[in-house]
């Protein structure tokens, strides 16, 4: 087992290695090709940051993938399976489309078509699903039609959920490559714990979906250098839902009950077989909600599901009051929360502790989510300790105003220490909404 760990560990530091040194020579060949569009009505950035920074995450998937391919480990993975020449076939054609629409802005119609054109691809190459498990039930076969149907909508939602996460600096990347860790976890467990050779192609596309988002997160956390753009987004979207329906579709759920001994140890290793149903829904479920909410909120307005607006998750957390790092921490915060817990779920299932520390974590990330509600306020006898901004509106007024004449100002009634426009993380009163700027034009 040590050998291959070390192998998927030479894979992601090469395709860390490779993202990160590309995505400077990129970020300059994406300002001398004019790929940095003007600020719109819902950017949350100030000025005119470049975009293409998908171009280094695709030489990073096309370096890990070559070099897997001459290791001696993962070396089976190509000469076993076609999964990783429809990946990369797919993955080409979608980045090639975000390229495109990063520097002309393309339709979203017609991203929509190359989405499933990308899907239909790796489709007709083998990866696909062939059966489902469901609970109460057992394994599912599908039949042709219905397995194609299946993978190209599951491509496509992935792909769009990804997309409209990518909001603020670092999210995206960030939140993929929380997801893609937990799935490498659970591939790798369903690999070598279980001996299932067919869960080797997601396991090794978890591994180097990792390093893509890794590689390209120091260019890319606020205050970003550069921008992934639909390049990046739909091709991490496309590659995290490829390792899904590579597990889900093409691992027969149950080969994983042979190794159970007794009726009660069947139950329990029946877990992990309807795991690969929920833990690919787990890991974009935050984005996924953040689609599902977009489209209802547009239907309802009489909007287009695909019409550009600033009601998405991540606006709303910088509307409540949280600054720009603050709102990224709590999505990686809820994305780790429901990945890692359904993977320590799937692990020790019967452990009431597990259940335990997720509620525990949940309500810790309730209060996170509010804390801009609660100003913070320290006791009088210790407010010569605290910074202004946390004492009470009266003492920080005269401190304030004393500072500025010298002297002892008048009595005055209470005024509210919040400006607007202050950062989320240091103001203490209500954030204003955000300036209005151009109408939107585009649908990313």
């Amino acid at each position: 087992m040590g050998q291959p760990v070390r192998e998927y560990l030479l894979t992601l530091c090469v395709t860390v290695a490779v993202t990160y040194l590309l995505t400077g020579p990129v970020r300059k060949f994406a300002i001398a090709a004019g790929a940095m569009p003007e600020i719109r009505a819902r950017d949350v950035h100030r000025e005119p940051t470049p975009r293409l920074g998908g171009i280094a995450m695709f030489g990073g998937l096309c370096a890990g993938l070559l070099v897997a391919d001459h290791l001696q480990n993962l070396n089976g993975v190509f000469e076993l399976s076609n999964e990783p020449r429809a990946l990369l076939s797919g993955a080409a054609l979608i980045w090639l489309i975000g390229v495109l629409d990063d520097k002309f802005e393309i339709d979203a119609l017609i991203k929509l078509g190359a989405q499933m054109i990308a899907a239909g691809v790796m489709v007709m190459q083998g990866l696909t699903m062939l059966w489902i498990p469901i609970p109460g039930i057992g394994t599912v076969a599908l039949t042709q039609w219905q397995g194609n149907l299946l993978t190209v909508a599951l491509v496509v939602i992935t792909i769009n959920a990804v997309n409209f996460v990518d909001g603020l600096d670092g999210l995206a990347a960030g939140m993929v490559c929380i997801a893609s860790a937990a799935f490498f976890l659970y591939a790798y467990r369903i690999w070598f714990g279980y001996g299932i050779e067919p869960a080797a192609p997601a396991t090794l596309f978890a591994a180097i979906l990792m390093g893509m988002c890794l590689g390209f997160l120091p260019h890319n956390m606020h205050p970003a250098r550069i921008f992934m753009g639909d390049s990046g987004s739909m091709l991490i979207g496309l590659v995290l839902a490829a390792s899904a329906i590579s597990i889900t579709g093409q691992v027969d759920p149950d080969t994983m009950a042979l190794f159970a001994g007794g009726e009660r140890n069947a139950t329990h290793a029946m877990i992990p077989v309807f795991i690969p149903l929920i833990l690919p829904l787990t890991i974009i479920a935050i984005p996924m909600a953040d689609l599902i909410l977009a489209i209802v909120r547009r239907t309802w307005k009489g909007q287009s599901p695909f019409a550009a607006d600033r009601g998405h998750l991540h606006h709303r957390l910088l509307e409540l009051g949280h600054s720009h790092s603050r709102a990224v921490l709590i999505m990686y915060f809820w994305s780790g929360l429901i990945a890692f817990g359904a993977l320590a779920y799937s692990v020790h299932s019967a452990s009431m502790w597990i259940v335990l520390a997720i509620v525990a974590s949940s309500a810790l990330g309730l209060v996170l989510l509010l804390l801009p509600r609660f100003t913070p306020r320290a006791p009088r006898w210790a407010e010569f300790l605290v910074p202004p901004r946390y004492r009470h509106a009266e003492r920080a007024a005269e401190a304030a105003a004393q500072d500025a004449s010298g002297r002892e100002p008048e009595p005055a009634g209470p005024i509210r220490v919040g400006v607007a426009g202050v950062n989320g993380a240091t103001a203490v009163g209500p954030r204003s909404r955000f300036p209005d700027r151009r109408k939107a034009e585009s649908t990313r």
